[in-house]
């Protein structure tokens, strides 16, 4: 019998596949643990260039507990998701998770863990502006107010006011843009994040 696939086993070959994928692309930034809704939520991988795609991963160790809850709040923020799952976990993640999520099972095999697509995931239509801007550090959201002319006032609120006033300030495609460039030209990001 096969020893269980672990976090760590699916994640190193995800993180490989998308490496070679996008090799050539200097425009596309691939981040493991990027932290959602202000820190209190963390998606396992996230690959943002032209789209913000993420990816979940439950491994033959995890547990489904939190996956509704968690597919709830990569919907408000991810144009594109997967499940990144095992057969073990197979049948009841995809019937938990939204239609437009993709699926990739991965297996362990005599030649060592390989992934398929089992189900090809569509565009997510239903973003949530104030979750996208949370992405953003209080100061590029004010950053992004200043080009605007709409800071006045704000450079003293708390971070809450100012996520709120740039959720309001832009329509969806051209907020979505500007977290894209934002969490792209990042050159330093938290410890641990």
């Amino acid at each position: 019998m096969s020893q269980p696939l672990r976090d760590t086993d699916i994640r190193e070959l995800l993180t490989a596949d998308l490496n070679a994928r996008y090799a050539d692309d200097t425009q596309t930034l691939i981040k493991h643990e990027l932290g959602l809704c202000a820190g209190e939520r963390r998606v396992d991988l996230a690959v943002i260039n032209g789209e913000m795609v993420g990816y979940e991963i439950k491994s033959d160790v995890d547990r489904l507990d939190r996956l509704v809850e968690q597919a709830e709040v990569y919907g408000k923020v991810f144009d594109r998701m997967s499940i990144v799952t095992t057969d073990r976990y197979l049948d009841a993640a995809v019937a938990m998770v939204p239609a437009w999520w993709g699926v990739l099972r991965v297996r362990q095999g005599q030649r060592g863990i390989s992934s398929e697509q089992v189900r090809i995931g569509a565009l997510n239509k239903k973003q949530d502006p104030f979750t996208l801007a949370q992405l953003l550090w209080r100061e590029e959201a004010l950053e992004e107010l200043k080009k605007r002319g709409l800071a006045k006032g704000l450079s003293k609120k708390r971070r809450w006011i100012v996520w709120q006033h740039l959720a309001q300030a832009m329509p969806l495609d051209e907020l979505r843009r500007v977290v894209r460039e934002r969490l792209k030209a990042r050159r330093e990001w938290p410890t641990g994040v």
